[in-house]
Order: C-alpha cells, then sequence, then structure tokens
C-alpha cells in the first residue's frame, strides 16, 4: 500500500506537503531562536547550550539535537525527492510546448524550482559554516556560536549568502505553504484568500526574522 500510494502523483504530493509542513515548523522554531542573538552573547549562548541538553536527564547530552535533526534530514530528502520526481513526470506528460502560451504564473511559482536548488545548496554552506565550522571565517569556536555567527556576517560574501537564501526561502513558503494547505484539502473557496493572505504574512515574517540577524550584525547592533 505505501508503495503504490508513493508512485501516485497525489501520493508525492502529499508526501511534498507533510515534510514541507516538518521544515515550516522548525523554520518558525529556528527563527525565534535566532533572534535571541539580540539579548546579548550570554543568552544566545545559554540557548544553544539548552538545545543541546532538551529532554535531561531521560534523553542523554544531545539525543533531542540529534534526533531533531535526523527528521528534519528525512523530510529534506522526501520533499526534494518527490519534488524531481513529480517534475520529471510533468515534463514526461508535456514532453512538447504548448501551442499557447501559458498564463502567466506568479514569480514564486515561476522560481520554486531554482529556489529549491538554491535552498539545498545553502542548508550545506551553512551546516559547514555554523555547525562543523569547515568554511567559517575567523576561526570556529566551538561552544560560542554568538561570536560565530558574528564572524559569518562580518563578510560580504557572509551577508550576501544568507540574504540571498532566505529571499529563496520566502518566495518557497509563500506559495509552498498554500499547494501544501491544497494537497491536504484545507483549501476552498472561501478559505483561500485567508490561506494566501496567511502565507504572505508568514513568509514575510519569516524571511525578515532571517535577515534581521545579519543586518544586526552589519548595523553594529550585534557585535
Amino acid at each position: 500500500m505505501a508503495r503504490t500510494v508513493w508512485d501516485s502523483s497525489v501520493g508525492k504530493k502529499t508526501v511534498m506537503a507533510v515534510s514541507g509542513m516538518i521544515m515550516l515548523l522548525y523554520l518558525v522554531a529556528h527563527v525565534i531562536g535566532n533572534l535571541k542573538i539580540f539579548f546579548g552573547a550570554e543568552e544566545f549562548n545559554h540557548y544553544a547550550h539548552w538545545l543541546r541538553t532538551v529532554g535531561e536527564p531521560f534523553m542523554h547530552y544531545e539525543w533531542t539535537l540529534w534526533l531533531v535533526r535526523v527528521v528534519l534530514v528525512l523530510a529534506v530528502v522526501a520533499h526534494a525527492t518527490s519534488a524531481y520526481q513529480l517534475s520529471r513526470r510533468d515534463i514526461r506528460a508535456r514532453p512538447s510546448k504548448y501551442v499557447h502560451k501559458k498564463p502567466r504564473a506568479s514569480y514564486a511559482t515561476r522560481t520554486m524550482r531554482w529556489g529549491g536548488i538554491i535552498l539545498a545548496l545553502f542548508i550545506v554552506w551553512h551546516v559547514l559554516d555554523l555547525t562543523t565550522g569547515t568554511v567559517h571565517p575567523g576561526g570556529f569556536q566551538e561552544g560560542r556560536p554568538y561570536q560565530n555567527v558574528v564572524d559569518t556576517f562580518s563578510t560580504w560574501y557572509g551577508n550576501v549568502v544568507y540574504i540571498v537564501a532566505m529571499l529563496a526561502l520566502g518566495l518557497h513558503v509563500r506559495h509552498g505553504f498554500w499547494s501544501a494547505a491544497q494537497t491536504l484539502g484545507v483549501g476552498s473557496r472561501t478559505r483561500d484568500r485567508a490561506l494566501k493572505t496567511f502565507a504572505d504574512v508568514l513568509a514575510l515574517l519569516l524571511t525578515a526574522g532571517f535577515i534581521a540577524v545579519p543586518v544586526g550584525v552589519m548595523t553594529g547592533v550585534v557585535s
């Protein structure tokens, strides 16, 4: 039954919707945590340490954090795989171009695929920068996330990469949330306007919240 569901287009769209919602919930929690940087190094570093001790003593040190990471990786893989397969299926179904031009789609709709690629590349860079420290500028300091964030956003390329990715994220969330609602049967004629408005507001708040951190470093508010 699972294979039958996965092989169908509806099944793949459902996987995309559910995995997208999981990642969206994480993004909301993540942006709230990021904004703690405006309360100073002690507050931000304490928050980062707390993430590793959630669930103690029942959960061992970092077990909860690793559980979240595993769920996120599975969600990303499921989302990307289903998106790619649906895209290939759509191309095979319409191998020739339309005789008439398709109706003009929104900017977010036309850039969903490129946005997904940008975000995938950004995730790799972000992990190598602030989790493993592999590409981190200025010397990665274990246990001092506040200083690591300041180091990253003290470079022009760190700001460019992050801000471009967050703009792509905003467009992705804006279109993806509404599409997921339709797939999961939440949307309707009476609720479509409210869902689109909510998607716009959510995308704007997430984008602004994430971009606030590099802007804070660039303006000296965070230093």
